[in-house]
């Protein structure tokens, strides 16, 4: 396992700075996801830790040593990428031992480790056939088996679902999970997508233009956002935030108020609305609701099934002790 501590890193493309000047500490075993909108620096922020981009000023650390000017191949770091990036002509085996061929490790310590990591991802069964003859899952996790068989002592992934479906990625975020309690490994994953950050980590980095906005648990981030941006980039569907009369209310120039904490009725409530596209999914049910007095079209959830017309007048009510404030710049007002 690797401690990973990040003291000033800044990274420069030319005059353009792309990640200011930031500190973030990654504990042992830890699983940190960094999120954040495209373009907001998390997988340039990875490449950084990886060794593929340098550092344009300040030190990166590992286990208490400077490693800022390491080559990537000397930093005990496995990364996976978007990409398989299989060999086709190679069987599933072939694929997976290929770093080790080129390490040079002697060949029974070769299928020691092979026949570790295909019992680990579910790929025993799959050896001896080629890429092709795989399902994206199963793709993806030749790649990561090809990382575990150098023995790392910490995993960077870079947005490693992001070509799979989506049956395919609830089943691929499942046993990613699965694989970091087994193997106890610090493990650094970029994503857009803030319900595999959600679901996955132990801590989020929340990233946005290549500043750190809010480093928490996933249900501090969505307990207690710091800002209006953490508040809106955590949770599906976002929060809704209310400015203006209704905000003035609370003493606050904007509250945030998430689906589930809002209740909806056909007689009565805190707000007037009226209703426009329901979305059923069985168990919830999500309802668009445009109030008097609010700008923003908002989102109520309702549990199970709330049938309501299109154009229907409705009424909704926040839960009052769950909503959040904040102040003009944007920020969580402490209550």
């Amino acid at each position: 396992m690797r401690h990973i501590e990040l003291k000033g890193v800044q990274k420069d493309f030319d005059k353009t700075t792309v990640i200011p000047p930031l500190d973030l500490e990654i504990a042992k075993g830890e699983f940190v996801v960094f999120v954040g909108p495209s373009g907001c620096g998390k997988s340039t922020l990875l490449r950084l830790i990886a060794g593929l981009e340098d550092v344009t000023k300040g030190i990166l650390e590992i286990d208490g040593v400077d490693a800022t000017d390491t080559a990537p191949g000397k930093r005990g770091l496995a990364m996976v990428f978007q990409s398989y990036a299989l060999y086709p002509h190679l069987t599933v085996a072939q694929n997976i031992a290929f770093p080790m061929r080129m390490a040079k490790i002697p060949r029974d310590e070769q299928q020691r480790r092979i026949t570790n990591a295909a019992a680990a991802l579910n790929l025993t069964d799959y050896l001896d056939r080629r890429p092709k003859q795989l399902s994206g899952g199963q793709r993806q996790r030749v790649a990561i088996g090809r990382a575990i068989v150098r023995e790392p002592s910490a995993f960077l992934f870079d947005e490693p679902l992001s070509n799979l479906d989506a049956a395919l990625r609830v089943g691929m975020r499942l046993e990613i999970s699965e694989l970091h309690k087994r193997l106890k490994t610090t493990m650094i994953y970029v994503t857009h997508d803030q319900v595999e950050a959600m679901t996955l980590a132990d801590k989020i980095v929340v990233l946005n233009a290549g500043a750190i906005e809010q480093v928490g648990s996933p249900l501090e981030l969505y307990d207690t956002p710091c800002n209006l941006f953490v508040a809106k980039f955590i949770g599906s569907p976002m929060m809704n935030i209310i400015v203006g009369q209704h905000a003035a209310v609370f003493h606050a120039a904007s509250v945030g108020v998430r689906p589930e904490h809002l209740t909806i009725s056909k007689s009565s409530g805190t707000w007037t609305g009226v209703a426009g596209l329901s979305e059923h999914l069985g168990s919830d049910t999500y309802i668009r609701v445009d109030v008097e007095g609010i700008d923003e079209t908002m989102t109520v959830r309702a549990q199970g099934k709330f049938n309501v017309n299109r154009g229907e007048t409705v009424y909704i009510s926040p839960e009052v002790e769950n909503l959040h404030r904040f102040n003009e710049a944007g920020l969580r007002v402490v209550s």
